[in-house]
């Protein structure tokens, strides 16, 4: 399956995010437009026969309008700007860790077949250029295992748990920051709402209180601010932990496969054999021959470089000194 290119896949994630919000924000419009409308079916339309309103009673409140999204920017404040920008950051985030926090993401079953196949065939350097061709959680940990071959079992073992532990790291690090989010936005509305609060009081204390209700619309609006913050909080908490738990998964999964590729390699005939950037991707058909300490038949008329290494040497000589392999030379 292709691969959708990183700005595209952006400018969907953030066209489905303002598609979400501006469904939610109609749909209080609509619920706000049905409480006006029932409010005035029940109030009687004054008419002939209706009676004549007291001269004295107050007059009927206006309709309430429908809030649309600027008009909830508009009360929160400036930290609604703040919100909309961890909300974007909570969408990507959490797409993010369900297309990449995958078992077969990490660590690919077509991408383990071709190195088992190449394992038996004794071409580790062939496998170290698969692994860097196609980079993933599996072939950078194995890959930096495959260059300490030569050196001891211990040494790749060592390489393959500080690596994969940077690259749990480096996978685990987005969805870090959800967990940042759902900490951070309820406070940043809480700050929005004292900001609010500070406006109202102070409206308060230069017109007094003869109107109380002006005090109560100013404190609910402020109050959208709260909402909002939390409306950011909680979804992020839930993704955090659901993908913790699947990162944890996928990576034990792959290392895992990485320690099954690893138990089939001779170390001990693999002793001083180098493996990486060294031997150039010229060398990859011939690695498949390296063993050291183990005699290899080369013929007086065909060559006169060594089959393991490439090193020209002279005829006749055993061993290589540049590898240090047995060479028999046939007649």
């Amino acid at each position: 399956m292709s691969s959708i290119p990183l700005p595209s896949l952006k400018a969907v994630l953030l066209a489905f995010a303002l598609l979400t919000a501006s469904l939610f924000l109609n749909s209080l419009s609509a619920q706000d437009a049905s409480g006006g409308a029932a409010g005035s079916a029940t109030t009687p339309v004054a008419g002939d026969n209706a009676p004549a309103a007291d001269n004295g009673a107050p007059a009927a409140p206006p309709p309430s309008k429908p809030t649309t999204l600027a008009d909830m920017l508009y009360q929160g404040g400036f930290v609604m700007y703040i919100l909309a920008v961890a909300s974007v950051c909570l969408f990507w985030f959490t797409a993010e860790g369900f297309v990449i926090l995958r078992a077969t993401k990490l660590a690919p079953p077509a991408l383990i077949a071709r190195i088992r196949e190449a394992f038996k065939a004794g071409n580790y350097q062939e496998a170290w250029n698969i692994c860097k061709a196609n980079r993933c959680f599996l072939s950078n940990v194995l890959g930096n295992g495959l260059e300490r071959i030569g050196r001891s079992k211990d040494a790749v073992e060592f390489i393959v748990e500080e690596t994969a532990l940077r690259e749990a790291n480096d996978l685990k690090t987005n969805t870090t920051y959800l967990s940042v989010i759902g900490v951070v936005s309820p406070m940043i509305g809480l700050t929005g709402t004292v900001w609010g609060m500070i406006g109202a009081f102070k409206a308060l204390g230069d017109n007094g209180i003869a109107n109380p209700s002006l005090l109560a619309g100013k404190i609910g609006e402020v109050l959208v601010a709260t909402m909002s913050g939390l409306v950011v909080a909680v979804p992020a908490f839930i993704f955090f932990y659901i993908l913790r738990a699947r990162a944890q998964s996928a990576i034990l999964h792959a290392e895992s496969q990485v320690y099954r590729l690893l138990d089939d390699i001779p170390y001990e005939q693999l002793s001083g054999v180098r493996i990486g950037e060294n031997f150039g991707t010229d060398q990859s058909a011939k690695s498949r021959a390296i063993r050291s300490g183990v005699s290899q038949k080369v013929s007086r008329n065909v060559t006169t470089n060594c089959p393991s290494c490439n090193a020209p040497i002279t005829v006749g000589t055993s061993p290589c000194p540049n590898c240090h392999t047995v060479l028999d030379w046939g007649t």
